[in-house]
């Protein structure tokens, strides 16, 4: 039980998930969201207010685009990729308190959640099978 216990708390303080990172914004708390994905994936669609920082730059663009102070998370494009968690151990190479945020920009989307393109706005799509939708009344 305490293997559970521990590894269940473990994996919480690495991730988050999208419903818990938009409240995080909505509350003001600081935190720098970065998508770790390529240029095209980027301009087709990404969280509001995030920074671009391919995985693969973050070593040497890290340090003198985000504070060392402020949390951050990183995402890819799905629970299917793996660029999140690449880009997680970047992070946290260089001393960042990091976080992945589970889901990626797929469930990002899907929850219904602000993003943008490289044209502007993106429409808001809320997918009833990943999320609790108000009966109406």
């Amino acid at each position: 039980m305490t293997d559970t216990l521990t590894y269940f708390q473990s994996k919480l303080q690495h991730e988050t998930d999208a419903s818990d990172l938009y409240a995080a914004q909505r509350a003001g708390d600081a935190v720098v969201v970065v998508d770790v994905r390529s240029r095209d994936a980027w301009d087709q669609g990404h969280i509001v207010g995030a920074r671009h920082i391919p995985y693969r730059e973050i070593a040497a663009r890290a340090s003198s685009e985000i504070d060392l102070s402020t949390p951050v998370v990183v995402y890819c494009w799905s629970p299917g990729c793996n660029a999140g968690a690449k880009g997680a151990v970047e992070f946290a190479r260089l001393g960042y308190d990091v976080r992945e945020m589970i889901g990626g920009y797929e469930y990002w989307v899907r929850e219904g959640f602000p993003t943008e393109g490289a044209l502007g706005p993106l429409p808001r799509v809320f997918d009833p099978l990943v999320m609790w939708v108000r009966p109406e009344a």
